[in-house]
């Protein structure tokens, strides 16, 4: 029997692993220039961590979770996203006490798992880049994750980007929005889907972030909740704004925009790109916000946060789209040429001495040809050949040659046994 993957999972291949590797080396090093630090979470958490953080409303909960119980009976979620982890992780670490520098500023890396429907960019096993900093109500920092993202999709080579930005307030603004939306929804309760009948009274919010087309319909009118903003909350999302112009960082106000979790307060934002990969129009790549009750929601003190997410498969297509080069981070250095089975071992040799210079090598397994080998040597673009064949293994030595300019000399497999990079430098000095 032949067996296929699972549904809604992919095998990342060499020859798209480097785009990949590429997208994560990039972060790493930029998240390293803004002082964020890599934290890693388990693949699975308590079933509470997600339902009690993602509410009981979201898509994420009722729909597509995968949640299953032990073989202790324990109530567990592979994790459909990554922020809930990391605060666990922060709350049950003590990384809140005064002994931890704040802002608390990490990153993560990894596989996320959700039960929906498979289409482009979005599959049921998916990895996402993320960041979460603890411990400031600063509007500027919610402006810093924003710049850390714009910084991260512009130098991964996209273009074309565009932020959203919006407020949800504060407790008051909510509580007070909250209302005003049951009030406008209700007279057409009949007419909602039954997702949204079940969030009106629970979670309004939830409605105006609805699919169902007549659900968007009946929201269009709505009243927007930049209206219900407190002086406070008007007052944070003012200095998001000004502290954006000050950076040059042009955004749109979207008063429409939700966010898909029910954590979510203050600033809000999403950042797209228009790229017929994913569909016509603008398509959400990276968004987050800032959650300033989720560490408390998880038994921790009171504490802010604010971060983002970013879909990896998704930024691969646009990055695809866009004909983003991908830097060769393992050209291939030596190629070693072995003349008759008696030459085997000391191509080996040779090789191992030359990986342990510092530079890459590789030389034939299948009992091939001189010809043949030669020509893998050309295919894989390899910069310089060493060809050992009966007499150069009877006098100590080997052919070096140049793939670049043809130039061939001859020297002592000592001195490559020794410092092969000098033998290079010495006989090469052009290259």
């Amino acid at each position: 029997m032949r067996y296929q993957r699972p549904k809604g999972t992919a095998d990342i291949l060499p020859g798209d692993s480097e785009t990949w590797q590429f997208v994560e080396s990039t972060a790493r090093h930029l998240f390293s220039n803004y002082r964020f630090a890599e934290i890693r979470t388990p693949m699975f958490e308590n079933f509470e961590v997600f339902s009690r953080t993602s509410g009981d409303t979201s898509d994420i909960v009722t729909k597509e979770m995968y949640d299953f119980k032990d073989k202790g009976d324990r109530h567990l979620s592979l994790r459909p996203e990554g922020t809930a982890g990391v605060v666990r992780a922060f709350v049950e670490n003590k990384l809140y006490g005064p002994e931890t520098t704040k802002p608390y500023k990490v990153y993560y890396m990894g596989p996320m798992f959700r039960y929906e429907r498979p289409q482009s960019g979005r599959q049921r096993e998916f990895h996402q880049i993320g960041v979460e900093a603890f411990g400031s109500d600063a509007p500027e920092l919610d402006v810093e994750v924003i710049a850390l993202g714009m910084d991260l999709l512009t130098r991964l080579g996209l273009k074309h980007l565009r932020l959203a930005l919006n407020s949800l307030g504060d407790q008051e603004t909510r509580s007070a929005y909250r209302q005003a939306l049951i009030d406008f929804l209700e007279p057409h309760f009949d007419e909602l889907s039954e997702d949204s009948k079940v969030r009106l009274h629970k979670n309004p919010l939830r409605v105006l972030d609805s699919k169902d087309p007549h659900d968007q319909e009946l929201v269009a009118d709505a009243p927007s909740i930049l209206d219900f903003l407190t002086p406070a909350a008007t007052e944070h999302f003012n200095r998001v704004k000004a502290s954006l112009d000050s950076l040059g960082i042009d955004y749109d106000v979207d008063a429409t925009m939700v966010r898909g979790l029910d954590y979510y307060n203050h600033t809000i934002f999403e950042i797209m790109a228009d790229s017929p990969a994913l569909g016509e129009g603008y398509t959400t790549v990276l968004a987050g916000g800032r959650y300033n009750g989720l560490v408390e929601e998880l038994g921790g003190p009171e504490m802010p946060g604010v971060g983002f997410g970013l879909g990896v498969e998704r930024l691969v297509l646009l990055m695809q789209a866009e004909k983003v080069a991908i830097p060769d981070v393992h050209p291939l250095d030596v190629y070693v040429v072995g003349i008759g089975d008696e030459t085997s071992v000391e191509t080996l040799k040779v090789v191992q001495a030359v990986r342990h210079a510092g530079l890459t090598a590789d030389r034939d397994y299948l009992a091939r040809k001189p010809k043949a080998q030669f020509k893998t040597a050309n295919r894989l673009d390899a910069r310089y050949t060493l060809t050992i064949g009966s007499q150069e293994l009877a006098d100590q030595t080997a052919h070096l040659k140049s793939m670049a300019t043809g130039q061939e000399v001859t020297v002592k497999l000592a001195s490559i046994y020794d410092d092969f990079q000098q033998v290079v430098a010495s006989e090469f000095k052009e290259d």
